[in-house]
């Protein structure tokens, strides 16, 4: 009979089962790698404040909703619209006229509290969203604050340009025909559009304006034009007129589309409504007013180049 015996530990493997067991877990020297202390509690991180949202504005003047609301143009599609020939004789119809005094007018949009009610009103004191630009373009001092200055020289240029109501609110309308006037004696000054022997129709996003230039000679315009909002962003680059529907009428939207001339898709020139200032833009259409729409109509033929470049500002 075979009897086993425990094996018996000699003096040396005694004293390093001990000193292994002495040192931290994870460790193979306790020179090299002492035992980590806890970390400090960190402070907590400062709560982030959302940042507020811009103030909406409307027409400045208490109109009727017929005479300045600008109906939405049909929505934005990658894909041609289904393209109707016109029978004989539809063409020679021309599209219904806006009411009287509602179309190329010039009515500020200004935050709810402005509104004009009727009478005079007074000399605002809100900083309007272009503040900025409009005092560099009057050469005050572009701090971006409105003081009583600033608003009576906005207001005096409101008042010869016809802009209402003229309270010196610097809006994107009173920007708007800033930016007009600056460019209207030669609106490719900084050669953004291609010049080329045939017509081409130049859009000028960032600006918001369009004309029509063949060679070096401008033969339309420049004109402010409203393009997409965010979302719904005019393409850039270039195009051809594919299309031309003097009467068009949006299915998707039961709105009229006077003069429209489709360039990409669904977006083309035609006519709206109101202000084509006014916020925060079209469905990707460039919006014209009805007489520079129908203007256009007479310009542009099937076929024609049109090249937009740019982004619309705040898209």
């Amino acid at each position: 009979m075979i009897t086993r015996t425990k094996p018996r530990r000699g003096p040396l493997l005694t004293l390093a089962l001990s000193l292994l067991l002495a040192l931290p877990l994870g460790s193979t020297d306790s020179a090299a790698d002492p035992v980590p202390l806890p970390a400090p509690a960190s402070a907590p991180a400062p709560a982030l404040r959302p940042m507020p949202a811009p103030e909406a504005l409307v027409p400045g003047l208490a109109l009727e909703p017929s005479a300045h609301e600008a109906p939405v143009d049909t929505l934005d599609q990658v894909l041609a619209p289904l393209v109707h020939t016109p029978p004989p004789g539809e063409d020679a119809v021309e599209p219904a006229a806006p009411p009287p005094g509602s179309d190329g007018t010039f009515v500020e949009y200004v935050p709810a509290s402005e509104v004009v009610r009727g009478g005079a009103a007074p000399c605002t004191r809100r900083t309007g969203p272009h503040q900025r630009q409009v005092e560099r373009w009057l050469k005050l001092e572009a701090d971006g604050v409105q003081s009583p200055a600033d608003c009576a020289a906005v207001r005096a240029f409101q008042r010869e340009q016809g802009i209402r109501p003229d309270i010196g609110f610097a809006g994107p309308v009173t920007w708007a025909r800033m930016r007009w006037i600056s460019a209207h004696r030669t609106p490719n000054a900084a050669g953004k559009c291609p010049v080329r022997a045939h017509k081409v129709a130049c859009v000028d996003l960032p600006r918001q304006l369009m004309w029509v230039q063949q060679g070096e000679k401008v033969v339309y315009g420049p004109v402010s034009v409203r393009s997409g909002r965010a979302g719904f962003r005019t393409r850039t680059g270039w195009h051809r007129v594919y299309w031309k529907h003097k009467n068009h009428w949006s299915s998707l939207y039961r709105t009229p589309m006077p003069y429209s001339q489709f360039f990409s898709g669904g977006q083309a020139f035609h006519a709206i409504r109101g202000d084509i200032s006014s916020p925060p833009g079209s469905r990707g259409c460039v919006n014209l007013t009805h007489r520079d729409a129908k203007r256009l109509w007479g310009v542009l033929k099937k076929g024609d180049r049109v090249y937009v470049w740019g982004r619309r500002p705040g898209t």
